[in-house]
């Protein structure tokens, strides 16, 4: 069953309009909520007036961020400083030269100031949501208007618009990491030395469905309950349980059908919590559900990470040493700093360098909150090392791809420990960049160059390798359950946001247990029955949760087989295992078979051998710890520019993703094909734009450019399928294999195609306006 192309068997539910997401729920006496937001990035609150508001039709409540912290709560903790990558139990970062990792709880309103365009100051409930909406107008707030910074450099210099009175310089965080005299060393007697600022733009988290929440408070018993999709239960419960100062025992959270969630959806949002809030004061079920302007300006976003790179290399164009800078725009609240830790993880790749030093600093800004967003940090972290190579090629006068061949990690140096202290196992990089040479039609590129040429037209090709460091969570759970109608329930911590779990994760159970996949329920995303986890993210469901398929399969056969011979009353080694089941052999008489409904209904009425008062044919597993794996690959990507008009048509992208073992091909193919178009798009079009004083220039589908269908090219994609020695299934992951090496190894066709034109590093995205530009001013020099 393990590595079958198997079409998903939940497509048919959620593609038919059958699924359930949490803007499908409703609860009895809802009442709706809406959200007076921010239209400063930058400004102190002097007054709200909500009397006008109040007053309106079927209002309930006019709720302000003080009323809130009066009722005793807190704001939310968002735990950003996230683990370290090889010790689960130690934090990422640790030293600062600002003494601490900053941390600072936010308030699902704002209190006394605000700090980024969109910020909730007031959530309005009423009977409807139009009624909410209105009284929202209503809301009359005076702002004195402050100062704005919202680029991460801008915001580290002195005398820059301060968000925090102890947050000097707005600087979260700067550390330094690696070994700073080895690398000064190799810098010094470098032949070339490449120094590049690149600059990752910032993403929207444009999912399929808008969030939404639902909260409900039953007096009568002290429940909460809230329902809102997510990329992990226990997260949410955990950080909202602490923020309202709930009993966990008396808090459950859903998450029912999640259309998409690319990191984002991780961290606790600030509107569940107001819901939740708001359904306890006004004693009614509260509704929210965002729209695609709301979302624009509150959803976390992703990306904006200033990378400066320096990478010293020899005569024959070794690596020496590495020296880049990370500077990350945190926003306006510090939710997350994985992005920062991820990409100092791989700064390296999957190049052999002696020698590295990284600073990295965390900065404020008056922007909406960043965190993990497809990737995390891996592809700038790509981008900046395979764009340095090709400028290094080009300087030292070396092919693009032989320069890659010399400094490529070789296979039979496997298992080392990458200069960041992470430990590659396996992969053969080498084999990797030949196979989507070969792909991609690498050699045949001079005579497709010269027939656009021909054309008028600017061909280019770019080549980029990759690695990725999945961490994510370090706890998950899975529990299994036979039960008496012969159907196993699963119960897993993690939960698809769209991944197709139900179809990937049965596939595992099957080739285990034997049995065939409708006899299997997945049941995930309530903490009424989730009791821990870790959430669906950085790769790491199949690692985890598979592992543990694997060893609760294991569990679940040994205690049935035990409760067979218990039923048969002989020893049990003289069982043997049977499609749905266990047989015993007989010599003269017909086997008899002891069918896994035969054994749950046993122990339904009997219990256990060793344990007669567990009724339950169950078993559970658990892991806390690394896992870790190295998902790796190659991407090549051709273009054509249009020197007229500044367009690029995207005409062949090939790429080889070594995803480990692949449980189901088509499953993984789907998922690099959408991360594909994600990093695509950022490369070509997507940007958050908004002017020097925050207000927001690109606040819909309108005006970001969310790419098309028409926008990819032909992709040729194949799985190497080089398992890791790190988990039993050999697993690597693929979700974000498709979008790590996009960004770089368009870059590197771009640079390519205009390499007559310009050799300075293009700005991203690099949209037809920002290419014609450069191509006008490149003729008019040339002309002057």
């Amino acid at each position: 069953m393990i590595g079958q192309p198997l079409p998903r068997r939940e497509d048919q539910r959620l593609i038919t309009g059958r699924g359930q997401y949490t803007d499908d729920m409703d609860l009895p006496g809802q009442a709706w909520a809406a959200f007076v937001r921010s239209p400063h990035a930058h400004a102190r609150i002097v007054a709200i007036d909500t009397a006008a508001a109040r007053a309106m039709p079927g209002v309930l409540a006019v709720l302000t961020g003080q009323d809130y912290a009066d009722d005793g709560h807190r704001g939310v903790d968002h735990i950003p400083n996230p683990v370290d990558a090889v010790d689960a139990r130690a934090k990422a970062f640790t030293r600062s030269t600002t003494g601490r990792i900053y941390e600072r709880r936010q308030w699902p309103l704002a209190i006394d100031r605000v700090r980024h365009v969109g910020e909730a100051v007031v959530m309005v409930v009423a009977q409807t949501v139009h009624q909410a909406r209105d009284a929202a107008e209503a809301v009359a707030i005076e702002y004195e208007v402050l100062p704005a910074v919202v680029r991460a450099d801008d915001a580290l210099a002195e005398g820059a618009p301060q968000l925090y009175d102890d947050l000097p310089r707005n600087l979260c965080f700067e550390t330094e990491l690696g070994d700073r005299a080895a690398v000064d060393a190799a810098f010094a007697g470098a032949a070339c030395v490449v120094r590049r600022e690149f600059r990752n733009s910032r993403i929207v988290n444009c999912q399929m469905e808008p969030r939404s929440a639902l909260g409900h408070y039953d007096a009568a018993q002290d429940r909460w309950l809230l329902i809102a999709g997510s990329q992990g239960v226990n997260r949410q419960h955990m950080a909202l349980a602490d923020a309202l100062g709930v009993a966990p025992e008396r808090l459950r959270v859903v998450s029912p059908d999640v259309g998409g969630g690319f990191g984002p959806r991780y961290s606790l949002n600030m509107e569940p919590v107001a819901v939740l809030w708001g359904a306890r004061r006004v004693g009614r079920p509260v509704k929210w559900t965002s729209d695609r302007s709301e979302a624009f300006v509150s959803d976390y976003q992703g990306r904006d990470l200033l990378i400066r790179a320096a990478v010293a290399f020899d005569a024959d164009g070794r690596i020496r040493a590495l020296d880049n800078h990370l500077v990350g725009n945190v926003g306006a609240h510090a939710v997350s700093y994985v992005p920062m830790s991820n990409s100092s993880r791989v700064t390296t790749s999957v190049y052999d360098v002696p020698a590295v030093a990284l600073k990295i600093s965390a900065a404020m800004s008056n922007t909406v909150p960043t965190g993990p967003y497809r990737g995390a940090g891996r592809p700038e972290a790509m981008h900046a090392i395979e764009r340095a190579l090709d400028v290094a090629a080009r300087e030292l006068g070396i092919d693009r791809v032989e320069i890659r061949r010399r400094n490529l990690i070789p296979r039979h140096t496997l298992p080392r420990l990458s200069p960041m202290g992470l430990p590659y196992d396996a992969g053969d990089f080498q084999a990797n960049m030949d196979r989507v040479l070969q792909l991609a039609d690498w050699a045949g590129f001079a005579q497709r160059r010269a027939a656009s040429a021909a054309r008028g037209k600017l061909r280019g090709i770019g080549l980029a390798n990759y690695i990725e460091s999945p961490v994510g969570a370090p706890r998950e759970r899975i529990e299994l359950e036979m039960r008496p109608d012969g159907q196993l329930d699963i119960v897993s911590g993690t939960q698809s946001t769209g991944q197709g779990h139900e179809t990937s994760f049965l596939q595992v159970l099957a080739e285990h247990l034997g049995l065939p996949p409708e006899r299997m329920r997945l049941r995930t995303g309530d903490t009424e029955i989730v009791k821990a986890g870790g959430g669906t993210h950085s790769d790491r469901s199949m690692r985890l949760a598979g592992t543990l398929l694997v060893q609760g399969s294991a569990q679940l056969l040994e205690r049935a087989r035990l409760v067979a011979a218990d039923v048969a009353k002989v020893e049990p080694e003289r069982l043997q295992r049977h499609a749905d089941g266990f047989v015993l052999k007989r010599r003269w008489w017909a086997d008899r078979v002891l069918t896994w409904a035969d054994l749950a209904r046993h122990v339904a009425q009997h219990g256990l051998p060793d344990d007669p008062a567990c009724k339950r044919l169950a078993v559970e597993a658990e892991f806390f710890g690394r896992m870790p794996a190295y998902p790796t690959g190659a991407a090549v990507c051709e273009l054509e520019v249009d020197p007229d008009t500044g367009d690029v048509a995207l005409l062949r992208y090939a790429a080889v993703d070594d995803v480990g073992r692949a449980i189901n091909p088509l499953i993984l193919e789907g998922q690099i094909h959408g991360g594909l178009a994600q990093g695509l798009g950022q490369a070509l079009g997507e940007h958050y734009a908004i002017d020097g004083k925050g207000q927001v220039l690109a606040g819909s589908f309108m005006d970001y450019r969310l790419p098309r269908a028409g926008l990819l090219p032909p992709l040729t994609i194949e799985l190497a399928n080089d398992p890791t020695l790190g988990n039993p299934l050999g697993v690597k992951g693929g979700g974000e294999s498709g979008i790590t090496p996009a960004t770089a190894a368009t870059f590197n066709a771009l640079a390519d195609a205009l390499s007559a034109h310009t050799q300075e590093e293009l700005p991203m995205p690099a949209t037809a306006l920002a290419l014609w530009e450069l191509i006008q001013t490149s003729q008019e020099l040339r002309h002057a």
